[in-house]
This record gives structure tokens, C-alpha cells and sequence, in this order.
């Protein structure tokens, strides 16, 4: 067994589990022993190249050092990793795939070109970033030399024309896998990541338990940052990670109610103790005390009355 598979595995276990933190460092940390940017570094992350575990202190994510030794250790460190995470836009794209920027974009919005990240500019427009690694491929593909030259096929330009663009919901999928990779042994976390790309009335129509729904938002995948709450970037944001298409919601509100159905078998919410609540008596039905002193001072009066009328008659 090479040492690299037993630095694998020890790795893999320290995620399961958890690890000391004196057996950990920071995300920042690792990024520098890594010789990364801290965007490559989370880029990385997010695909799976480098792996996290929880923090036992509960300050988010950390790296043990077996996975640092891993990563340096392998072939082609450093340049291969940061190859790996590196990201371009539409321009670097298509130079890479020496195509036009037009047919690039085109591409792109058939889904056949997978964005792994995105931001809103300035101008509030949508930047989609693309793994060169990938566009490399999609390149040197035989199979896609007659999407890269010539005329787009005539059912492609149709899907076009009617508006298709298939990147945010590229983006969404790859991005909820990562949330699953990232959750993959608590069950309350995967049942949120699914809900995080739902809008919430869909949420509430499948988790009716208001208990469960607090439980979610608890747990749920900290919302990406793009300008300040509430601001246009922020909105066009929230409208790209929410699922737009109703064939995608019906298949992740499946995927949210098996999930919730997983909870409830391994880890249902606590349930808050149920109080003995007093019942109020209506105004038309007074308490005991009160009727036993009404009554009381009725049959008061009628003597009184009853004693002024004898008086009278003697």
C-alpha cells in the first residue's frame, strides 16, 4: 500500500469525524501553504480537490494537515493545482476554444459549457466563469468539432431563439453537489442544501411543521455574497441560485421530501414541552367563585326586600 493511499484515507476519516484543531488550520492558512489565492482556494473546495472538516469549536471549516501533506505531495505540485481552479470568463473561454465570443456564449446557453462560478458586475450584469480544464476538453473533443465551426444546427438555434439559457440551472446542480459533499453525514444539512435553491413557498408546502422549517433555516448553506442585502446585485443573485424551470423545482421538492423523510427517521426536531394551558371562561360562562357570589347576593337582597315588606305590613 503506497503512502499516499494511507494519507488518503487517514484524510478521509479526519473528514468523517472531525480532527483536534491543534491537527488543523485555517482555510487562509492552508490556501498560503497551498500557494493559493484564497478564490482558487475556495474554488478547489467547492470541487472536491481539497477536502475540509468540520471545526470542533464551531468557527466553519478548517484542513487537517494530512490533507495539506496529500495535496503537496502529489505530482506536478504546485502548477497542476492551481491549473485545476483556474477560472475564465467568455473572452478567455473562447480564445481558449478558438471560437467567437458569440458562439461561445451560444454554447454556454445550451448547456453544453458549465459555468462553476458566477458575480454580478458593476453594470449588474451576470459574469459567468467557466474551468479552463474543461473548455480544454470540450475542444479537443472530436465529437464537438461541428459545434465549433460552421452553422449552429437548426433545432439548437431554435431552443435559442425561444429563449433558452441553461446556466443558471447548470450552475445550480453543480453547486447543490457541492453543498452535498459538504453535509454528507448530518442530514438536517442535506435536507437544507436541497432547500436552499427552492423559494420558500415551495419549502413550506412540502415541510408543513413550522418546528422543522425554523430547523432548516438553522442549518442552511450561508447565502452567497453578492452586494448588500436587499440590493439589485443581491436580488439578481438570489434569483439565480432559486430554482426558475418547474421540471427543476418538481424534481428538487422530491428530492426535499425525501430528504426530510430521511430527518425524521435518524434525527426528528426536538419537540418544545407541552404546558397544561388554563382555559379562560367566556364572558357569558363566569367562573364558579363568581356565580356562588352572584347567587349570593341575590338571595341578599330578596331578604332585605322581604324583611322592608314585613315591616310595612305590621
Amino acid at each position: 500500500m503506497s503512502g499516499t493511499t494511507v494519507t488518503h484515507r487517514t484524510a478521509a476519516a479526519a473528514e468523517r469525524s472531525g480532527a483536534p484543531r491543534d491537527a488543523c488550520v485555517a482555510p487562509s492558512r492552508a490556501a498560503r501553504e497551498l500557494g493559493l489565492k484564497r478564490s482558487e482556494f475556495d474554488l478547489a473546495v467547492h470541487l472536491g480537490r481539497i477536502r475540509t472538516v468540520p471545526d470542533d469549536g464551531g468557527g466553519g471549516r478548517r484542513v487537517h494537515r494530512t490533507e495539506i501533506d496529500r495535496i503537496r505531495a502529489a505530482d506536478g505540485f504546485p502548477e497542476e493545482l492551481r491549473a485545476s481552479v483556474r477560472a475564465v470568463g467568455t473572452t478567455e473561454g473562447a480564445a481558449l476554444m478558438d471560437v467567437t465570443r458569440a458562439r461561445f456564449t451560444r454554447l454556454a446557453r445550451l448547456g453544453l459549457l458549465v459555468p462553476v462560478r458566477f458575480y454580478v458586475n458593476r453594470y449588474r450584469a451576470v459574469v459567468w466563469l467557466y474551468l479552463a480544464e474543461e473548455l480544454r476538453r470540450f475542444a479537443a473533443d472530436e465529437r464537438n468539432a461541428a459545434l465549433l465551426q460552421g452553422r449552429t444546427p437548426e433545432v439548437l438555434r431554435d431552443q435559442l431563439g425561444q429563449g433558452l439559457d441553461l446556466r443558471p440551472r447548470n450552475w445550480r446542480g453543480r453547486h447543490l453537489g457541492f453543498l452535498l459533499r459538504q453535509s454528507a453525514d448530518d442530514p438536517w444539512a442535506r435536507a437544507a442544501a436541497v432547500a436552499s435553491l427552492l423559494d420558500a413557498a415551495e419549502v413550506a408546502d412540502i415541510v408543513t411543521d413550522p418546528g422543522e422549517r425554523a430547523r432548516l433555516r438553522l442549518v442552511r448553506p450561508a447565502p452567497l455574497a453578492h452586494g448588500s442585502p436587499g440590493s439589485p446585485a443581491a436580488q439578481l443573485a438570489e434569483e439565480i441560485v432559486t430554482a426558475a424551470d418547474q421540471d427543476e423545482i418538481d424534481w428538487l421538492r422530491s428530492d426535499l421530501a425525501d430528504a426530510m423523510e430521511a430527518v425524521r427517521r435518524q434525527c426528528p426536531a426536538p419537540r418544545p414541552p407541552l404546558h397544561a394551558v388554563p382555559v379562560r371562561p367566556s364572558p357569558e360562562e363566569p367562573r364558579e367563585g363568581e356565580q356562588s357570589g352572584r347567587l349570593t347576593g341575590l338571595l341578599g337582597r330578596l331578604r332585605r326586600r322581604d324583611k322592608l315588606t314585613h315591616r310595612r305590613d305590621n
